[in-house]
């Protein structure tokens, strides 16, 4: 009784551990480096962000993660350490994700134009602080819905606006992915899955449903060079920056806001509220991108008016071509920010 006393009190102090340990973002060597790990008050809410860099000179990038509730947080670091040599990247839990939710607090009315609020004013706060007018903006799947109608409302904040894994028009991208999943699950022979998408089509046209994400996934549509997953999953039980308790955040925060968000991307889809942008436009994109469709993406950025705009198509890549091509995304983003003038 006494071992298994001892026993059942290690495994309570190690839960505790992993639930409460202080968490902090590991600091990088240099006279005018930066790292800050913080929660800073945006529009009357806490919200956690993360700076990085090696020179807070550099240019300021930053980051609006998708899902909606997918902090990017947990994992990044294992991507970006390059990136940070060059520029000050900055991430942040948007309101009601990951370590920027609240328990008890009510997220039922929470809308995207909320979260393009807390991005400009988050913007601002950046800006201030590292002393720098304006900052590249780049939002990621779900993020570029949030990210592109803020470039949208505040050009002049931005040197230019980057959509990875651009949101377009929701029905468009969620039939190409039907069809793309079900002739792959056709070529691999498996009929099963074949006919259990066939069988959503007719909801999927009418809008409001998704194809489901472990189906594309299993096809290759999510990622194809990296196993986003299994980030997520080593980022949650080894990265200093969550612990147990921000990975529960993470998971309420998914269950309290996603519907709600994702409803309001298939009822009012993007190029319908985004025409015309005052500033650079950059949209890079997976070529076996099924989350968002590359396809559908192109469509909206022939359409879409801006001063300078560019398409760009990584071909090795899926949803997530800044992390499956880092590499060449870095050589990308440097030689157009040199263009751009923005690294001066």
């Amino acid at each position: 009784m006494k071992a298994i006393k001892r026993t059942l009190l290690s495994a309570a102090g190690l839960l505790l551990l992993f639930l409460f340990f202080p968490t902090w973002t590991p600091s990088i060597a240099g006279e005018n480096s930066i790292t800050r790990f913080e929660k800073v008050k945006i529009n009357g809410a806490d919200h956690q962000i993360m700076i990085r860099g090696m020179d807070r000179n550099n240019p300021v990038l930053l980051f609006v993660h998708g899902g909606p509730g997918a902090s990017e947080i947990p994992y990044v670091r294992k991507y970006q350490k390059e990136w940070e040599k060059e520029y000050t990247i900055v991430h942040y839990d948007q309101r009601g994700t990951g370590k920027s939710y609240h328990f008890g607090e009510d997220y039922s009315d929470l809308t995207t134009d909320v979260l393009v609020d807390d991005l400009l004013s988050l913007t601002d706060y950046v800006a201030e602080e590292l002393g720098q007018s304006k900052v590249l903006l780049a939002g990621h799947s779900f993020g570029t819905y949030i990210g592109i109608k803020a470039a949208a409302k505040a050009p002049e904040k931005f040197h230019a606006y980057i959509g990875i894994g651009q949101v377009s028009d929701t029905v468009e991208s969620e039939l190409d992915g039907l069809n793309y999943a079900i002739l792959q699950a056709q070529a691999e022979g498996n009929a099963k899955d074949a006919d259990r998408l066939e069988g959503m089509r007719e909801s999927i046209e009418t809008g409001g449903v998704y194809v489901p994400r472990n189906l594309i996934r299993k096809y290759g549509g999510a990622s194809r060079l990296i196993n986003d997953n299994k980030d997520y999953y080593t980022g949650f039980l080894t990265s200093t920056e969550y612990n147990g308790l921000d990975v529960l955040r993470y998971l309420f925060g998914i269950k309290e806001t996603q519907d709600q968000l994702l409803k309001e991307e298939a009822e009012y889809p993007l190029p319908s509220l985004v025409k015309q942008l005052q500033l650079p436009v950059y949209f890079v994109m997976g070529q076996y991108d099924y989350m968002t469709s590359a396809k559908a993406a192109e469509h909206y950025f022939d359409e879409l008016q801006a001063p300078k705009k560019e398409f760009v198509l990584f071909e090795d890549s899926a949803h997530f071509p800044q992390f499956e091509e880092k590499e060449r995304f870095l050589n990308w983003l440097n030689e157009t920010v040199s263009a751009l003038g923005a690294n001066k």
